[in-house]
């Protein structure tokens, strides 16, 4: 798969000695940046004023603030708004239902909350409540210019960056009633997003890419964003309909066939598992998984 992304676009947040900073990723580690544009607490805000660019700009020619291994990975955008999240938006997704119905004229969409996502080599949390931890791979999609009712042929020009995010499921928790997926969806730390935001400066960047995801280097995985049955520029059009989107918002655009609660027997994932999402692209987001009582 091709995972090329030029070294200095690569945005990220990051955590060291006790500090929250955001900056730009480099090939040997991370540069700083959150401390000349105090008026940026987060890059929410950086992505609000339409900014990403001059992150990248003041990045240029810079040295290494923090070498590699000096600093953890926070999810990139650390206050996010809303986090809306696509459902069975792949053909053989739909088809792993086996309940004889065509993709539906609409979207199935939930939402998650910020703190059930880590960042980037942090691991995934299985909670004692259930050992039924499931992978997802998807591109999450940043909007930066916010709107209301949003026209389909408008919409790409409202995304300010993609990342990558493993949208992890307790897939016995999303059956705990009747109609809702709240619960499994939600589990403190039970997903991740990162590493890094890329910007969003071309079309292409989201219209047919790669997508596959590796559970200890088995590929389990693998689509094209081509192949959505709702593709992005949908997604945002539908759901600016009913909720204005703002900049920071999160539309996590749907997973590929191939969880592992779709095999026989299931491959849920246990501690020691290393799980890998790629974005052609974008990037690469690896976790590990741990026990919460563990921590």
């Amino acid at each position: 798969m091709n995972n090329s992304n030029t070294p200095e676009n690569r945005i990220a947040t990051v955590s060291a000695n006790g500090q929250s900073l955001y900056g730009v990723i480099v090939d040997s580690g991370f540069i700083a940046l959150s401390d000349e544009f105090p008026q940026w607490p987060t890059l929410k805000n950086v992505i609000h004023d339409n900014a990403l660019d001059q992150l990248v700009n003041a990045a240029q020619g810079r040295e290494v603030t923090h070498p590699s291994g000096s600093f953890s990975w926070e999810i990139p955008i650390p206050d996010p708004g809303k986090i809306i999240c696509v459902g069975v938006n792949f053909p053989d997704r739909n088809a792993e239902y086996k309940d004889g119905v065509q993709a539906p004229p609409n979207m199935s969409l939930f939402v998650r909350f910020p703190s059930s996502f880590v960042g980037h080599q942090t691991p995934l949390t299985r909670p004692p409540e259930s050992d039924k931890l499931d992978y997802e791979g998807e591109i999450a999609v940043v909007i930066g210019k916010g709107g209301r009712r949003i026209a389909q042929s408008d919409a790409l020009n409202h995304i300010a960056a993609l990342t990558m995010c493993n949208e992890g499921t307790l897939r016995d928790w999303v059956r705990h009633a009747k109609f809702n997926v709240t619960q499994g969806k939600n589990f403190d730390g039970s997903g991740a997003m990162g590493p890094w935001l890329v910007p969003f400066t071309e079309h292409s960047q989201i219209l047919d890419v790669a997508l596959e995801t590796k559970v200890n280097d088995e590929i389990r995985q693998t689509d094209r964003t081509g192949r959505m049955l709702f593709p992005v520029a949908r997604q945002i059009e539908y759901i600016s309909t009913f909720t204005t989107l703002l900049p920071g918002d999160i539309i996590v655009s749907g997973t590929p066939t191939g969880a592992g609660a779709r095999f026989d027997p299931p491959k849920f994932l246990v501690p020691g598992d290393n799980i890998e999402i790629t974005g052609e692209g974008i990037g690469t987001l690896q976790n590990g998984v741990k026990d919460e009582h563990d921590a």
